[in-house]
């Protein structure tokens, strides 16, 4: 057996053993129910067994990069640490430059290996605080999405959706593709339960509820990552944030630098901070212990409000550890710790 063979090993015998010892819990809460523990047993069964481990599954991530920079951050950090990152798919377009963005940070972050593919357009005037920062060189992608998300799915197995922008893509596929709705595990950053507006839906839900309800609707409780978690300034990036300044120091790397100059075009353009919503997106999908969740229902109205009670049912975040997260989230991106293969070249 391989080294890589006996880790996977040892990781689903550990997850087994989480879900022997929960069974085993609820089991004696239900025998002292009459001392009030039964609400005990009862909130350990109600999300079902659980989730399976995922550790070397391939990831997709679905991201409106080159908006808000915590996009952008997310991609990288993935680049540096997750292996497993096999295909960016860019979302809310903007003539295929999202793409084109995403593209040279992967390849300054030396992930060669990591395809991109440019998504849906959906209005014509997208916010886009990366102008200039991509050279000639970096040529237009590719835009068959359904032929690239087919292409990691072929491998076999469970694939893991990152989804950090709006659904459109994702409803798309499995519009297409219903059957994948079994093979993609999901977790998505959008929705909220009191949003900070309440006349309006959460940014990436409000951008096409449509494809919120239909993509939703048929995939197998998929993890929302709600505002309400990540809205919080404990995990805000501005000017005088210690990882903005390591960005522009001369022992940064390349990519760093880029990302400074999206954060300066950010900041001058529409707000003096960036919460990192898509990076604590991402450690949740890589199944990291700083994202709370319980299994909910939840329904969106004709603009993407969402209310919890009836409709489909996901696992709803509700706290996040974000001392810890931003600690995850430093070391990943100074570490610069890059251990994917980088001589394979994506798929054509």
């Amino acid at each position: 057996m391989t080294y890589k063979a006996r880790g996977a090993a040892v990781a689903q015998s550990e997850w087994d053993r989480v879900e022997a010892e929960r069974e085993e819990l609820a089991a004696r809460a239900e025998r002292y129910a009459d001392l009030g523990l039964g609400i005990h047993a009862e909130l350990l069964r109600a999300g079902g067994p659980v989730p399976p481990s995922l550790t070397d599954r391939p990831i997709i991530v679905d991201t409106d990069i080159g908006g808000d920079p915590d996009d952008a951050v997310a991609v990288v950090v993935a680049a540096l640490t997750v292996p497993e990152l096999k295909l960016v798919v860019t979302t809310d377009e903007v003539g295929g430059e999202r793409a084109r963005f995403a593209r040279y940070l992967l390849d300054l972050c030396g992930r060669p290996d990591v395809a991109v593919v440019a998504g849906r357009q959906l209005r014509e005037a997208a916010y886009f605080t990366a102008s200039g920062l991509v050279p000639d060189s970096v040529a237009s992608t590719r835009t068959d999405v359904l032929r690239m998300v087919e292409a990691v799915c072929a491998a076999g197995g469970l694939v893991r959706w990152v989804g950090m922008g709006p659904l459109s893509n994702l409803a798309d596929v499995l519009d297409v593709r219903p059957h994948l709705a079994h093979t993609l595990v999901v977790t998505q950053m959008g929705g909220a339960v009191k949003y900070r507006d309440p006349s309006r839906a959460e940014h990436n839900i409000r951008l096409d509820p449509r494809a919120a309800r239909d993509a939703l609707a048929v995939l197998s409780r998929p993890e929302l990552v709600t505002s309400d978690v990540t809205f919080s300034a404990e995990i805000e990036l501005d000017e005088q944030s210690g990882l903005y300044r390591w960005f522009a120091s001369p022992e940064a790397p390349g990519w760093a630098q880029v990302l400074r100059a999206h954060f300066d075009q950010w900041f001058a353009r529409y707000h003096p901070g960036s919460m990192q919503h898509d990076a604590l997106t991402l450690s949740a999908a890589l199944q990291l212990p700083f994202v709370d969740f319980y299994l909910r229902r939840i329904a969106f109205d004709s603009a993407g409000r969402m209310t919890v009670g009836d409709g489909m049912e996901v696992f709803l975040s509700r706290k996040a550890e974000y001392g810890a997260f931003m600690c995850w989230l430093e070391r990943g991106l100074t570490a610069s710790t890059i251990r994917a293969p980088q001589s394979r070249k994506p798929p054509s």
